[in-house]
């Protein structure tokens, strides 16, 4: 069966995430240290049975679009980017994103996965604005979102602690009319 690329850009695409994606890979990002260390996920050990519980969750789910970011040469799953929650009314949403293999790291790729993400928030689903929260210490974060056009709109001062530290949360937004320019 050929399935369906859902976006994509000249390295990357985006689809969904497959319960045949859930394996040792998978596993292995969520379990890894030096991947999970700004996720919250990390306090809890993962499971395959329990990635694959969320994994299904997330099918058809109209209010979060969890997406595997895939390698365009290879169909290699590198990653997720999920958007939602969507808030329909206020029409806006959260991003956020997990580039697992780290052979991927400092490529570019969290980038292109945010700006495809942000773009089928604004034009396909009619959203007005996207935000995003990562810890300070996450600097590979922030920069990827900036570089879209993300701005920092607020810090909440020693929300988090990462490595027995109390760390800052920075908040980022772009709104539709700011990317558009």
């Amino acid at each position: 069966m050929a399935y369906q690329k859902f976006v994509e850009s000249t390295s990357i695409y985006l689809r969904e995430v497959r319960e045949s994606d859930v394996n040792d890979h998978y596993y292995n990002w969520l379990n890894d240290p030096e991947i999970n260390q700004f996720l919250e996920t990390r306090y809890v050990p993962r499971s395959l049975e329990n990635i694959r519980a969320f994994v299904k969750s997330m099918d058809g789910n109209s209010h979060e679009v969890f997406l595997a970011i895939c390698d365009k040469a290879t169909d290699k799953h590198i990653g997720n980017i999920k958007l939602g929650p969507i808030n329909w009314i206020h029409r806006y949403a959260d991003i956020s994103l997990l580039v697992g293999d780290k052979s991927y790291w400092g490529k570019g790729i969290a980038t292109e996965a945010i700006r495809l993400v942000t773009e089928f928030a604004f034009y396909r689903l009619n959203l007005h604005k996207v935000k995003a929260g990562c810890y300070a210490e996450n600097v590979g974060s922030k920069k990827a979102f900036e570089k879209v056009g993300f701005v920092l709109e607020g810090v909440m001062k020693k929300q988090w602690i990462l490595n027995g530290e109390f760390q800052d949360q920075l908040y980022l937004g772009l709104c539709v009319e700011d990317y558009k320019r």
